[in-house]
């Protein structure tokens, strides 16, 4: 279903800086880009992100899900250089199917330009256009700077529970849930719809 948001793409936006940035979804021709996009994430950040970022095999696993049932990754460039990412995941099935999960990262020279925000705000449109009525997103407590980012399009704290995950140093942290309801308030429907 994902597969088919793709005609609206590339999106482009100018950033505060000047520089102009290209929104559009992952592809097979990118993996070099992705690569060398997380080979400059720290090894501290690195502690904290829940997948195997360096080894490929999310870029992989990102891949062969051709019809984005699954996951629908997004990446902006600059000039050429991939500068953040944001990705949409929602189950096929279950208790949680209208409960979609997205995940960001932004290049450490690219933070506090605005992409984060239009990353987000192009995938809340995307749920709201495939019938999703929830968002979701875990972060550890340090992340202060995405958790605002969200905060400002509409998350909010669900729940925040003081040191419950550990990185992989074994060292403890906030777990955050943030959220999102993508449908409504009837006090802000049309009368006669």
């Amino acid at each position: 279903m994902l597969g088919l948001l793709k005609d609206q793409f590339p999106v482009r936006i100018d950033l505060p800086n000047g520089a102009a940035c290209t929104i559009r979804p992952i592809g097979e021709e990118d993996e070099s880009a992705f690569r060398s996009f997380h080979a400059v994430i720290t090894e501290e950040e690195q502690l904290f992100i829940r997948s195997q970022i360096k080894d490929g095999s999310l870029f992989h696993e990102w891949i062969s899900d051709q019809q984005n049932v699954q996951h629908f990754a997004l990446l902006a460039f600059v000039d050429g250089r991939l500068v953040a990412m944001g990705s949409l995941h929602q189950r096929p099935g279950g208790w949680k199917r209208h409960i979609g999960r997205v995940y960001f990262l932004t290049h450490p020279e690219f933070r506090g330009l605005g992409i984060l925000d239009e990353l987000l705000g192009i995938l809340v449109k995307i749920s709201t256009q495939i019938g999703l009525t929830k968002l979701e997103s875990e972060l550890n407590g340090e992340r202060k700077v995405a958790i605002d980012s969200m905060a400002s399009i509409g998350f909010r704290e669900l729940v925040r529970l003081p040191n419950y995950i550990r990185d992989m140093q074994a060292q403890s942290h906030d777990y955050v849930l943030m959220g999102m309801n993508l449908f409504s308030d009837f006090e802000n429907l049309g009368a006669g719809d």
